[in-house]
């Protein structure tokens, strides 16, 4: 097999069409995403092995570009935890404290708000210790030497940060 050129054109697309997260367990993620992300189940979406199984299930999400997929599959939530897949841009750090305290008022655990490469992050791990990052497209404008490089909730792949997995 040949190896891609610089100067290859690929055909076009039309953007995203869905992310797909594993979970081990759809129905405690499905409510967790609802009440974290607002996000809306499309139960005619569902999908169903022939024996009638669900083993999917499909949210609308509140400004994601697309929809999100979350698919039952318990060894690969579990390969998966502490591994961040989906960061989602908010506006500043004014909008970092704002989603802390929704997430506080749901009691859902996260990260303080961390110094990042170029802006502030919010850290959210999901029932499964997957880290859901909330990202600010506004820089913090802070010297780089600042940047939480070995703060806990920036390193990947083993955990969901201090104390393990998430709950709820």
């Amino acid at each position: 097999m040949s190896t891609p050129t610089t100067t290859s054109k690929a055909p076009a697309h039309q953007g995203l069409h869905h992310l797909k997260l594993c979970v081990s367990d759809l129905e405690r993620s499905a409510r967790w995403y609802g009440s974290v992300l607002g996000a809306h189940r499309v139960t005619e979406l569902d999908h169903r092995r022939p024996d009638g199984t669900l083993f999917s299930v499909v949210l609308d999400v509140p400004h994601l570009p697309c929809r999100l997929e979350l698919r039952l599959d318990p060894a690969t939530a579990r390969a998966l935890d502490g591994n961040e897949l989906l960061t989602l841009a908010v506006e500043d750090r004014a909008a970092v404290d704002e989603w802390i305290a929704h997430l506080d008022g749901l009691g859902v655990r996260h990260s303080p708000p961390v110094v990042a490469m170029v802006g502030w992050v919010l850290v959210v791990p999901d029932p499964d210790g997957l880290r859901l990052r909330f990202y600010t497209s506004e820089p913090h404008g802070l010297d780089p030497s600042r940047v939480e490089y070995d703060s806990s909730w920036l390193s990947t792949g083993t955990s969901a940060g201090p104390g393990g997995r998430a709950q709820g």
